[in-house]
């Protein structure tokens, strides 16, 4: 099966009903010309691990508090990529995760490790105050089962040795010491384990053997630097490069080999608001240690490059949708767990349906429905009904973000309001910007524009879907690990009323451009 996935993927997208727009090209890595542009996904896909299976190609990436969680892409030459699965349909195991006690934004789900033996994909992953998992499945497609270790392993790296023994490494880079445990056969348990190697600042751990070789490839996020280090044996002793840097490329990855021979490196890079950007790059070998680039050109990760593999289609994840199926696109997910009864495909068919959720404001609201922004510049627009509104709610489109800029509707008013939300060390502050701004009909276009060149977002609306007003002004686009999401700006519909019951949204249409 792993070896010729592409029809089974390509089925998986007809059952699940994603809509069937034009491909936006908001960005295009694959030129058309046999060579790639850098990075192949110009989102937010952080923390990413990428293994081949036969001739196919698996990435996982970082999802925090976004359900369903843990994206898993598939791609046959490591630039054109598509979404096959989120791991996670639910987060649980805390309260957190239903935007209860101060919600879990900038936790959540993130640094998975992604492998696959003798037919099973295996993912480790730490959920933030929980212990580590290891998910498993046949079909990368699900379902995805579980097991819970011990104890919780930072930023776990999952690894196979050519004996069948299974491991799992990790290191914090407050300290930078790495410990390797050892796990039963079953990889169901720890039953042993030891400390390795100290590299100080170290985090993001990826294990694989090349040769005679084991290399160990480490993030330092203080210097936004990726170090590597092998050894002969496990146990060490290890000699440790630096390699490449965010000004050379990126600071988290590491390595996966080609069907025909050959490696690539992936590697992470903070890319601003959008968010942390996964580069690919040649690499070839220097007296049996990786070296990224080219030799013309080494040490660096390449703005443009050939392709890894020829002949491959232009392929990227589904974004525009006129929500005509019966199941989401897996382009969406929800701010934290949704309340499942509040939303609806099918009460109106063809339109997706919002009932007003619990919230006190946009940043406490449940069930805000977002997808990832793209980079350089990209333009959402949507097609609302707000004729099920009632008094109180308050639903609309717009950013998700460190600055939240939110265009809504309220209900029994006929008025817009344009209210931008930031989140700060003391918890959110709102900035009305427009209170009430008077509209004829409940039909209406809204638009947001993001603009990654500047850090800028835009609000309008149109009433008959030509000619656009802008609400608002300018609003700060902004990444930060500290407040905010953790994450690159996101689009965000959302209908909430701080009652707890209200009318609901109906939205025909998301259509994802490139602003001229």
């Amino acid at each position: 099966m792993p070896g010729n996935s592409r029809p089974i993927v390509a089925l998986a997208l007809m059952v699940a009903g994603i809509a069937a727009p034009a491909a936006a090209q908001v960005w295009r890595s694959d030129r058309g010309d046999g060579s790639y542009a850098n990075p192949p996904l110009n989102a937010d896909y952080p923390d990413p691990d990428i293994i081949r299976v036969g001739d196919d190609f698996y990435f996982a990436s970082t999802t925090f508090a976004n359900a369903p969680g843990l994206t898993l892409l598939h791609s046959r030459d490591l630039v054109n990529w598509d979404i096959v699965s989120h791991l996670i349909p639910r987060l649980d195991g805390s309260p957190t995760f239903d935007l209860q006690a101060g919600g879990s934004y900038r936790h959540g789900i993130y640094a998975p490790s992604l492998r696959y033996r003798a037919g099973t994909f295996y993912v480790a992953v730490t959920p933030v105050g929980q212990h580590t998992r290891i998910y498993r499945a046949r079909d990368p497609r699900g379902p995805w089962t579980h097991i819970t270790l011990d104890r919780a392993a930072f930023d776990p790296a999952l690894f196979f040795d050519d004996d069948g023994a299974a491991y799992l490494a990790t290191s914090i880079g407050s300290d930078g010491t790495i410990t390797l445990h050892t796990l039963d056969r079953a990889v169901t348990r720890i039953t042993a384990s030891r400390v390795i190697h100290y590299n100080k600042g170290a985090e993001g751990s990826k294990l694989l053997k090349r040769g005679g070789y084991y290399y160990l490839f480490n993030a330092l996020p203080g210097k936004l630097a990726l170090t590597v280090s092998r050894a002969r044996s496990l146990d060490g002793p290890w000699e440790t490069r630096a390699q490449i840097d965010d000004t050379t490329g990126g600071h988290q990855g590491a390595l996966v080999d080609l069907p025909g021979g050959g490696w690539y490196g992936f590697v992470m890079r903070d890319a601003g608001a959008i968010g942390r950007v996964t580069n690919i790059s040649p690499v070839f070998w220097r007296d049996d240690w990786p070296v990224w680039g080219t030799p013309d050109a080494p040490g660096r990760v390449p703005a443009v490059a050939p392709k890894p593999i020829a002949g491959q289609p232009f392929a990227e994840p589904q974004s525009s949708d006129d929500f005509a199926t019966s199941v989401l696109g897996r382009q969406w997910q929800w701010n934290h767990n949704p309340i499942d009864g509040r939303w609806s495909l099918a009460e109106r068919p063809g339109w997706l349906r919002l009932h007003a959720a619990p919230g006190s404001q946009f940043w406490w609201a449940r069930n805000t429905l977002v997808q990832k922004a793209q980079a350089p510049r990209a333009r959402g627009e949507v097609l609302i009904d707000a004729r099920g509104l009632k008094r109180g709610d308050v639903c609309g489109f717009g950013t998700l973000g460190k600055f939240s800029a939110q265009l809504s509707v309220v209900g029994g008013t006929n008025t817009l309001t344009m209210r931008v939300t930031e989140d700060r060390r003391d918890g959110p502050h709102i900035d009305t910007r427009v209170a009430a701004l008077p509209v004829k009909v409940a039909r209406l276009w809204l638009r947001t524009d993001m603009d990654f060149t500047t850090d800028t977002a835009t609000l309008a609306y149109s009433e008959d879907g030509r000619r656009f007003t802008p609400v608002g002004g300018a609003v700060p686009l902004v990444f930060d690990w500290q407040t905010g999401t953790f994450q690159g700006v996101q689009f965000a519909l959302s209908c909430y009323n701080p009652a707890g019951q209200g009318g609901w949204l109906d939205i025909d249409r998301f259509t994802l451009s490139r602003p001229q």
